[in-house]
C-alpha cells in the first residue's frame, strides 16, 4: 500500500503555491478564524391532475317538414305540315330557315326524256315552346345538435 501523504521534496502538481497547515502558525502572531455558512436554495415543482367538471350529452336531432317545390318545365312539340311544290328544279334545294320555321325540301327523280329534279313537297317544320309551372311536394330533412350540461356523479380529484 502506498503512502497517501507525498515526501516533501516532491513539488506539487499545481503551479500555484498552496500554504501548508505549519507554514501558516509559524508566519506570525495573527489567527485567522474561518466560519462556514450553509446556502440554502428553494426550488419549486409545478404538477397538474385531472379534475372532472362536469359531463356533456350532445345529441343530433333530425327534424322533417313539407314544403312546395316550383320549377319552370319547359315542353316542346313539333307541328309538321306538308306543302306540296310539284316543280322541277335544276339541283336539290338547302334546308333552311325562315323566322321559326325549318323547310326541308323532298325531292324525287322522274323519268323523262332527260331527268329533272322535281320538288314534290316541302315540310314545314315549326317549334313551339311551353312553359308550364309545376309543384311537387318534397320532404327535406335538418338535422340540428342539443347540449345537455351535466354536473359531475363524484366530483374525486382523481378523475
Amino acid at each position: 500500500m502506498a503512502n497517501p501523504i507525498p515526501p516533501a521534496s516532491v513539488p506539487p502538481h499545481d503551479e500555484e503555491h498552496v500554504p501548508v497547515l505549519d507554514e501558516s502558525l509559524t508566519s506570525g502572531t495573527h489567527t485567522v478564524s474561518e466560519e462556514v455558512i450553509p446556502l440554502v436554495e428553494e426550488t419549486a415543482t409545478v404538477g397538474k391532475r385531472q379534475v372532472v367538471t362536469g359531463h356533456v350529452r350532445v345529441q343530433t336531432v333530425t327534424d322533417t317538414f313539407e314544403e312546395i317545390a316550383r320549377a319552370d318545365v319547359h315542353r316542346e312539340s313539333v307541328e309538321v305540315t306538308r306543302v306540296p311544290i310539284d316543280r322541277m328544279v335544276e339541283t336539290a334545294p338547302e334546308v333552311r330557315t325562315e323566322r321559326d320555321v325549318t323547310i326541308l325540301p323532298v325531292v324525287e327523280e322522274v323519268l323523262v326524256v332527260e331527268k329533272r329534279l322535281l320538288l314534290k313537297e316541302e315540310l314545314h317544320i315549326r317549334r313551339r315552346v311551353e312553359t308550364e309551372t309545376v309543384e311537387v311536394p318534397v320532404t327535406l330533412r335538418k338535422q340540428r345538435a342539443v347540449v345537455e350540461r351535466e354536473a359531475p356523479d363524484d366530483p374525486r380529484p382523481d378523475e
